[in-house]
């Protein structure tokens, strides 16, 4: 059960408009790493959540969380296209500098979202459900939770750098301090995943009838660049992060099977092939002879 608090987390209050700037905002709100894909994934990883206790108040917890940031920047965005000038000969009437924000604003704020903020990104592509993934597989989903923040964080990081304006620039900093301790918590929610011995990798690491394939391809590095300089890398030797082997390096990767050979196609499909294309021409041959 969700309520609605008419408060918000943190002040979403610019100093004055700026439609160019609302336009940019628009990517942390409906972009593929923006806050409605956060939101809608930690709640959806919780609603799938098997496991009943703090797992899945956590998910739950911070999906809820993240539905308040999602308030915060749709309202800084709305304020941000107050009084924002509707036409160039508005803007030109003001100076230079305002007729360069209405050319950089998005018209769809105006025209589809009457000076409101837009479930879309900042190039005006709508949000896609398909952003967010809820495996049912906790480390799996944690994993990609860490990736989901820091990209966030990236993007809030930059957003910051494209702003004077005091009241953007105080948000942004909450925000960004938030997604810190988000990406840090899914850091130790993994780690309290082994603990707990729930899970160690988010699928098994071999088959059970696969200790040939394993000893050979699980924790050996393929380098196809010219050099070897990946065998400087972590990842070329020593123990791998799971414990249960020790990376290889191989400077010359080779080929484990033979070129495919396909057999002919369904000629009911139509597909380019050879073999039968010559055998349609022998048939005609045939027949005129």
């Amino acid at each position: 059960m969700f309520t609605h608090m008419k408060d918000l987390q943190f002040e979403a209050k610019p100093d004055g408009p700026d439609a160019a700037f609302a336009r940019r905002l628009q990517e942390v709100l409906g972009g593929k790493w923006g806050e409605m894909t956060v939101a809608n994934q930690y709640l959806y990883q919780g609603w799938n959540c098997r496991l009943p206790g703090k797992y899945k108040d956590l998910l739950l917890d911070v999906g809820t969380e993240e539905m308040g940031h999602v308030e915060m920047i749709a309202t800084m965005i709305t304020r941000l296209l107050d009084n924002a000038p509707l036409s160039l000969q508005d803007a030109a009437e003001d100076n230079p500098m305002v007729a360069a924000i209405y050319g950089g604003s998005n018209p769809a704020h105006f025209i589809h979202g009457g000076g409101g903020a837009l479930p879309v990104d900042s190039a005006g592509v709508p949000w896609n459900a398909n952003f967010i993934t809820a495996s049912g597989n906790l480390m799996a989903d944690f994993q990609l939770n860490v990736t989901a923040e820091a990209q966030g964080r990236l993007q809030v990081a930059r957003l910051f750098n494209m702003t004077d304006d005091p009241g953007v620039k105080q948000m942004l900093r909450f925000l960004l301090a938030r997604d810190t301790m988000h990406q840090n918590m899914w850091m130790a929610a993994i780690e309290q995943l082994k603990e707990d011995g729930l899970e160690e990798m988010p699928v098994p690491d071999a088959f059970p009838d696969s200790a040939e394939l394993t000893e050979q391809f699980s924790y050996t590095y393929l380098d196809f660049s010219p050099g070897q300089d990946a065998a400087q890398g972590r990842w070329a030797s020593g123990p791998a992060p799971d414990g249960k082997g020790q990376f290889r390096y191989d400077h010359s990767p080779r080929a484990h099977a033979p070129e495919p050979v396909l057999p002919p196609g369904d000629p009911r499909l139509y597909g380019t092939n050879p073999g039968i294309a010559q055998g349609m021409v022998n048939t005609v041959k045939s027949k005129i002879s």
